[in-house]
């Protein structure tokens, strides 16, 4: 006969084994990272970086999941119904508060099923035409939209992408009218543009920057205010004749809305600590983006507050996305 105690020290090492378990430190295992556009979009590239830095921090697998279409709302849908136990993250942009303000009939909310974790990058887009392309600046492409209303074409990463909404808030204010092609990513979107099959396009950086600077495209204009200081010698869309114009393309972190409010902070804190490092910041300098640093509660409200200027604009510009 077995003395009792120990199949009572058995039977507490069989009931401790689950506490054991969830005793381990995050991450106990690889960590995916979805990302809602195709490889080599200007959010793929920087969702790279971060994945590969935040992996030397964990010490831990931290794999790039590629599932674009649909805006990124295939991505964003896939992990607003994921486990929310911080092994599944969303790498998202301006088009998820832009899918969230002007489709109201999606299949989940970003709203209520996503939560924002840590903000990356906010950066300018960057206006680019193919190398043969006439216009040399934005008034001569203006010129020439007005010159040929409705034949010239505008690129975009997918329909309501940041990059769309770009095009239509210019294309609004300059009082041209021109066809949108949507792709399913920047990538693909570029690779029209350079040939001219596609006359113009709203590039993020990471895109856009670097062919301008090879000569494989033109650049005629950055979406910032003031110059981005990456590439001051691009003048700003709104110095060449549209004063108000201005539009950013900012990148983050979002989890399930089930995900604990603790490991919620602390993937937030370890983002945040990621960027700090400096071959982080040495890898998105060269990748052209500037930083987006801020703690989780800031960047919480300041995506609810994205929602409701999309929203406005939407509102106001009668625009549909569907």
């Amino acid at each position: 006969m077995k003395h009792p105690g120990i199949a009572l020290a058995a039977l507490s090492a069989v009931f401790a084994l689950p506490l054991a378990a969830q005793a381990q430190p995050y991450p106990a295992k690889p960590v995916r990272v979805v990302i809602g556009y195709a490889a080599g979009s200007s959010t793929d590239i920087v969702g790279r970086v971060m994945a590969d830095r935040l992996g030397v921090h964990w010490k831990q697998t931290v794999f790039v999941e590629n599932r674009g279409g649909a805006a990124g709302n295939l991505a964003a849908e896939a992990v607003a119904k994921a486990q929310g136990d911080g092994y599944t993250l969303l790498f998202a942009q301006n088009g998820l508060a832009i899918s969230a303000a002007a489709l109201p009939d999606l299949p989940y909310s970003a709203e209520r099923d996503l939560v924002p974790l840590a903000p990356v990058a906010a950066t300018p887009h960057i206006l680019i035409v193919g190398p043969d392309f006439p216009a040399r600046n934005v008034q001569e492409l203006i010129a020439r939209a007005k010159a040929e209303p409705g034949k010239l074409t505008f690129a975009s990463s997918g329909v309501g992408n940041s990059d769309h909404l770009c095009a239509e808030l210019f294309d609004m204010m300059a009082g041209i009218t021109a066809i949108h092609v949507p792709y399913k990513g920047g990538a693909p979107a570029v690779q029209d543009v350079i040939p001219g099959r596609v006359n113009y396009y709203f590039a993020g950086m990471p895109v856009g920057l670097p062919l301008a600077r090879s000569g494989r495209a033109r650049a005629l204009g950055v979406t910032s205010k003031t110059r981005f200081p990456g590439a001051p010698d691009i003048p700003t869309i709104a110095e060449q004749g549209l004063p108000n114009y201005e539009a950013t393309l900012w990148q983050g972190f979002f989890a399930p809305s089930s995900i604990d409010p603790a490991l919620g902070a602390r993937i937030a804190g370890d983002v945040e600590a990621a960027l700090k490092q400096p071959e982080t910041r040495a890898n998105l300098a060269k990748a052209g983006v500037a930083l987006f640093e801020d703690n989780q509660a800031n960047f919480r409200k300041f995506f609810h507050s994205d929602i409701e200027k999309w929203r406005n604009l939407v509102k106001s510009t009668h625009l549909k996305l569907e």
